[in-house]
């Protein structure tokens, strides 16, 4: 019987690094029962929020991201990361983990580096299709590096690497094996712009619903903070049967009444809807770093399971075409469905569990 571990994960910085690693935290703890887990992350309070739910401990440390900033910026945050590596190192010194799990974000940067001087076993995981600059730096040092899609492995030494998925919260799975088939009166739209919601996502879905072959769907909209009392109107205007609300907690019983989404194309996201078998309309964030959100899409849409919009000439005439087309055909969404779950990877996060257990017999 193999014993419980200590393991030190980190990342974060948006929901879609945090929601993996509480997925893997969660397997370990269940696989191993009386392991022990730390999450080292940044000082956002959405990191924080997102951690106290799921009851894990965590600390923080002093980091800035350097990709895509102006000079003033980059000097304060190449000047911080000395004092970023130490911090991680009181940490690791403190908690002692038998192994450090990185799951993207520039805090991954420091922490990984300390555990590798303290002669940590590390292993990082890439979401994107292509990685960010603190993975793709820490490829050399990493005893492994776990992969989403397919493709990423060649920024990488591909001895290191496996095919691994994205972990998808133990909610989620639950909910795509309960999953059936249920008559509605109405079709019913979720709408999502990342866990900071999308203003020009909002507009324009908003607006799209000003024509009358969709006054029978139903939607549900997560607009973010700023856009709730925008959102409400628009739809309180035409007449439609929608749920706005800046945030949703429980999204496992969120997605269970959607026939079809509007969204980012973030990779959690995604892993998310391929394991559920929900079609989608993506709309990839134009500013993400590399484009990665449009090659993410990519994977997607040559299996069959989305249609993707891009942002720059999209309006909310042509968006609307998109949804009376997809909600009126209910055979093209189920093959849609279909597609999206020979996409998915629902043994993700076994399978990166297995990968740190395997470093491990191997230290």
């Amino acid at each position: 019987m193999e014993k419980p571990i200590r393991l030190l994960l980190t990342g974060g910085g948006t929901g879609g690094h945090l929601f993996p690693a509480i997925a893997t935290a969660e397997a370990i703890c269940k696989r191993l029962p009386g392991s022990e887990v730390l999450f080292v992350g940044t000082k956002r309070k959405m990191d924080k929020k997102s951690l106290e739910q799921y009851g894990f401990a965590q600390k923080s440390i002093h980091s800035k991201g350097l990709k895509g900033k102006n000079f003033f910026s980059l000097v304060q945050g190449v000047a911080v990361l000395p004092i970023s590596v130490i911090e991680a190192m009181i940490h690791i010194l403190s908690f002692k983990p038998d192994l450090v799990l990185g799951v993207g974000g520039y805090v991954t940067g420091p922490v990984i580096v300390a555990a590798r001087l303290l002669g940590k076993p590390a292993i990082i995981h890439e979401q994107n299709s292509i990685p960010g600059l603190a993975n793709r730096k820490l490829g050399s040092l990493a005893n492994r590096i776990c992969l989403s899609l397919p493709g990423s492995e060649r920024f990488f030494d591909r001895k290191k690497t496996v095919l691994t998925g994205n972990p998808v919260r133990e909610a989620i799975i639950q909910l795509a094996s309960k999953l059936k088939a249920e008559k509605k009166k109405k079709r019913t739209l979720l709408v999502l712009g990342g866990s900071l919601g999308a203003h020009r996502i909002n507009e324009l879905v908003s607006k799209a619903f000003a024509k009358k072959e969709l006054k029978n769907i139903q939607v549900i909209h997560q607009t973010g903070s700023d856009d709730v009392a925008m959102v409400e109107t628009a739809y309180a205007e035409n007449g439609i049967d929608a749920t706005v609300a800046s945030f949703f907690n429980d999204m496992a019983s969120i997605y269970k009444e959607a026939d079809l989404l509007v969204s980012r194309a973030g990779a959690t996201t995604l892993a998310e809807l391929s394991v559920l078998g929900k079609p989608a309309i993506l709309i990839p964030y134009p500013y993400a770093a590399d484009n990665h959100q449009q090659k993410n899409a990519d994977y997607y849409v040559q299996g069959g399971g989305v249609v993707m919009l891009i942002e720059k000439n999209l309006t909310a005439s042509v968006l609307s075409e998109q949804l009376i087309d997809l909600l009126g055909n209910k055979y093209r969404l189920r093959r849609m469905g279909e597609a999206m779950q020979n996409c998915a990877f629902p043994n993700a996060t076994e399978k990166i569990v297995e990968e740190c257990l395997d470093s491990l017999r191997k230290k």
